[in-house]
């Protein structure tokens, strides 16, 4: 995928289309099948850089794993299986990945050393090493407490009971994979609830055969669909687990036009065929309750809120500055690009209400949230936007450009 994305402004989206497997879901049906007994079939996996990297890891410890196409066979090790891998793992522009390793390396028997892109080790990674520790991890930081990060194998670790202080599954999932290896029990309480695909996996006999459409890839075509006049979409079978909707919780209430439909399960995760037409948007101040559930789709969000009546005030969002790049400087500088007035808090921003994107240029900073962010923003602008920086779109949705074009977009690259 090129670096540039040239949006020409165009006219309804229609269509019926999926969406690759979701990017959380397939993180942790590989890392949990490469520790479980036997071998594991699971089919619709992202195919994102992101997910084949967590692939290359857990071979490099050990796993036999085959992928084709998107169907992906894991020989699992069992739980004392893993071996030493050979070198640093590269964990590129995935803090799921880094996190989720952090936690079940940490029972290992044998020494690792995490890395990443430039993005993933500026990321804060105390907040995983700290409850890690006080299982009796050894893991070593860099001075900025970020990556290159070193874990001391052969630890005995023991059970805690620990509160979560920053909503984070990421967090939640490492300490509850180093939780498999402790003596006692291992409990985490979380104050605001967080998604809980690990949990469900964790449980006894959960059959993971396949991964439902990912809600935060959809999102872009949600949005989209949402403020071009005369829409019509159709999206199959995306996950609509209830700490992954906020999006849609959140444009309902911005008065969006949306309806789910053909509900079904993949394993213990919820399914739904999402459909949406265009809908005129009013502008709200976004409930507490649903950022922890929303906290991957503000990007888009806020593609929305500028097409909306009346202001939209995001604030309590302290956490989206330490995404793949600060998101709300990331966006207000881009909305400032198109000649969009915001004005930014240090926890949120406030998007002023029945604004017009103007064409222009706009930096993703390397963030492919970002970057699609402003591609859907292209098609309702006056004029073409160019995004720069977009090559990690393949990280997560690597067809976004394809499925894009397919529904009504004229995205060049």
């Amino acid at each position: 995928m090129n670096n540039i994305f040239n949006i020409v402004p165009g006219k309804s989206i229609i269509g019926d289309i999926q969406v690759s497997g979701d990017k959380s879901i397939s993180h942790r049906a590989i890392i949990l099948s490469s520790i479980a007994e036997d071998i594991s079939t699971i089919s619709n996996l992202s195919l994102g850089l992101d997910v084949l990297n967590t692939i290359e890891a857990m071979r490099a410890l050990g796993v036999e794993i085959h992928l084709k196409n998107t169907t992906c066979e894991i020989h699992g090790v069992g739980l004392h299986g893993l071996k030493p891998s050979k070198k640093p793992i590269n964990c590129g522009n995935s803090g799921t990945a880094m996190r989720l390793l952090t936690g079940l390396l940490s029972a290992q028997k044998f020494n690792s050393i995490l890395i990443g892109d430039d993005s993933l080790q500026r990321r804060p990674m105390l907040r995983v090493a700290e409850p890690l520790r006080l299982m009796g991890a050894k893991i070593n930081l860099s001075s900025r407490n970020t990556a290159p990060i070193e874990i001391i194998g052969g630890r005995t670790l023991k059970g805690i009971q620990y509160d979560l202080k920053i909503p984070s599954a990421q967090v939640k999932s490492a300490i509850l994979l180093a939780g498999l290896y402790t003596i006692g029990a291992t409990q985490v309480h979380e104050n605001v609830l967080t998604r809980d695909h690990t949990e469900k996996m964790l449980q006894k006999n959960v059959d993971i055969k396949k991964i439902p459409g990912d809600i935060s890839s959809a999102t872009f075509f949600i949005v989209l669909a949402s403020i071009t006049k005369g829409s019509d979409l159709i999206i199959r079978k995306v996950g609509v687990n209830p700490f992954r909707t906020g999006i849609i919780d959140i444009l309902k209430l911005m008065g969006a036009n949306i309806e789910l439909f053909n509900h079904d399960f993949f394993g213990l995760e919820p399914v739904a065929d999402i459909r949406i037409r265009y809908a005129p948007l009013h502008g709200i101040t976004i409930p507490q309750e649903l950022i922890a559930n929303a906290i991957d789709e503000f990007p888009a969000i806020f593609i929305a809120a500028v097409c909306a009546s009346d202001n939209t005030v995001l604030r309590g969002a302290r956490e989206l500055r330490v995404k793949e790049s600060d998101r709300i400087a990331a966006m207000a500088k881009g909305f400032a690009q198109l000649n969009v007035k915001t004005e930014e808090y240090d926890d949120g921003i406030m998007i002023f209400a029945d604004q017009k994107f103007q064409g222009g240029c706009v930096n993703s900073f390397g963030d492919h949230r970002i970057a699609m962010a402003f591609a859907i923003a292209g098609h309702v602008a006056k004029g073409p936007v160019f995004v720069d920086n977009c090559a990690l779109v393949k990280t997560s949705f690597p067809n976004f450009v394809e499925l894009a074009n397919q529904v009504g977009m004229q995205i060049n690259t």
